[in-house]
């Protein structure tokens, strides 16, 4: 029956050999996550308190920061096939770890799912009205739901539409605008608003996608080697930090106001109201669907189950659409914004304990070769989960620095030392979920 709503995509198994994809396909969904509208606000934010090129180094550290994140953890993910909170009870956190790993990505996006629906129903009443915003809310929500029911195969289609017409968007939209203005004459001019120091600006643009870069094993797993989870994550970031980053910078020190959304909407009508549909689609699909995966992770691990992924998008797109046309999420932003200070040392304990502690890694390996998931996991490793909370506030409270590197940085770095003590123990023992169908991972009716 589950398998009539969806595909499964592998939700608690490997990918195998035959369902990955070339490294082009999943970068043009990489660089859709990258070059979102939220990338244009955030363009727009260093633009109006920062000259170009000083916008432009903290675009530059940035984008290494999470290149650096996403390939260390997406290596792993495309080594071994699977996904993020999967993936998490074999690198250090453990049977019962991997669940809150789950239930805390499931949350978190599932929130910004349904405030990217919120801005998009918005855009949809500028553009056609008719419907007050909380219908709109609930169809955009109810659209993407349905796309995201047939997982990776149909998102990658999305991607091919959405990231092109969005480029062509953007040019027209802001390119009518920037015309106006003499470009060497927009480089050289000083921002019109507070100063933003380097390090200001670099944690934005790092910290704006942290969560992004640690959930990226959910995308790469689908990757058929470490070189192309290279290739898309440098193209990737690159071009979305500086084509949609630097023209947000660009067009706030034209029109003197970090208000771009306004400009682009007004400057060019349906066009620009359109950018922002696209620009929230295709990511808004990456944030239901990674919901999804730490949800059927978390089930599975608290209550021994394996549910369709197919079923619990569903239910989550469903939820997440209603509570968008409530218009309650907003309230919620600065709940998910502190959660994301919980995200950077999830990836330092990955990359840790599968490239230096290799605790579990021998487990990994040998039933990577057959094919399948290791039968057993930790059920506890109590020194990761002190590891993970001294570091999420070391992140949270330490003012020096770039909170998100420091608090992935300590993680990483209190991993290691606890390693080399023989502090990384697993207390119980606990067996791995794999009873379902195997056809259910593929067969979509």
């Amino acid at each position: 029956m589950a398998g009539h709503v969806g595909v499964d995509d592998y939700a608690l198994t490997r990918v195998p050999a035959e369902a990955r994809y070339s490294w082009w396909t999943v970068a043009v969904q990489r660089f859709g996550q990258v070059s979102a509208l939220s990338q244009f606000l955030l363009g727009s934010t260093l633009g109006f308190g920062m000259g170009f090129w000083e916008a432009f180094l903290a675009f530059t550290l940035g984008a290494v920061i999470l290149e650096i994140v996403s390939i260390g953890v997406g290596i792993i993910g495309s080594r071994e096939g699977l996904q993020t909170s999967m993936l998490t009870r074999w690198t250090g956190f453990g049977q019962g770890g991997s669940a809150v790993v789950g239930v805390a990505i499931g949350i978190s996006l599932i929130g910004w799912f349904g405030i990217q629906s919120g801005v998009s129903a918005e855009g949809l009443v500028s553009l056609i009205g008719v419907l007050p915003v909380w219908v709109w809310s609930l169809l955009f929500g109810l659209a993407v739901t349905f796309i995201v029911l047939w997982g990776f195969a149909s998102m990658k289609w999305v991607a091919y539409l959405t990231v092109p017409a969005f480029l062509v968007l953007v040019a027209w939209s802001i390119g009518s605008e920037l015309l106006a203005h003499d470009f060497g004459a927009l480089v050289a001019s000083a921002p019109a608003g507070p100063s933003l120091s380097l390090l200001e600006g670099t944690t934005l643009v790092a910290g704006g996608f942290i969560v992004g870069a640690v959930i990226t094993p959910d995308m790469t797993r689908f990757n058929r080697s470490a070189a192309d989870v290279v290739k898309q994550t440098v193209i990737g970031f690159t071009l979305g930090e500086y084509l949609i980053g630097m023209s947000g910078v660009l067009l706030a020190h034209a029109i003197r106001s970090d208000d771009i959304i306004t400009i682009v909407t007004s400057s060019v009508g349906w066009v620009g109201t359109l950018v922002i549909i696209l620009g929230t689609l295709k990511i808004n699909d990456w944030n239901l669907y990674s919901s999804g995966l730490g949800v059927v992770n978390f089930v599975g691990t608290v209550f021994g189950k394996h549910v369709n992924r197919a079923v619990v998008t569903l239910v989550l797109g469903v939820v997440g659409s209603v509570l968008a046309a409530g218009g309650i999420l907003d309230s919620f932003i600065g709940f998910l914004t502190v959660l994301g200070v919980a995200f950077p040392p999830i990836a330092g304990i990955m990359v840790a304990e599968y490239f230096v502690v290799k605790t579990w890694r021998p487990e990994l390996e040998r039933s990577r070769a057959a094919g399948t998931v290791p039968e057993t996991a930790p059920t506890w490793v109590p020194a990761t989960l002190v590891i993970w909370v001294g570091a999420a506030l070391i992140g949270h409270f330490v003012s020096w620095g770039l909170p998100s590197i420091n608090s992935l940085v300590a993680a990483f770095v209190l991993y290691v030392v606890a390693g080399k003590l023989g502090l990384v123990r697993g207390v119980g023992v606990s067996r791995t979920v794999d009873s379902f169908d195997p056809e259910d991972q593929k067969e979509s009716v």
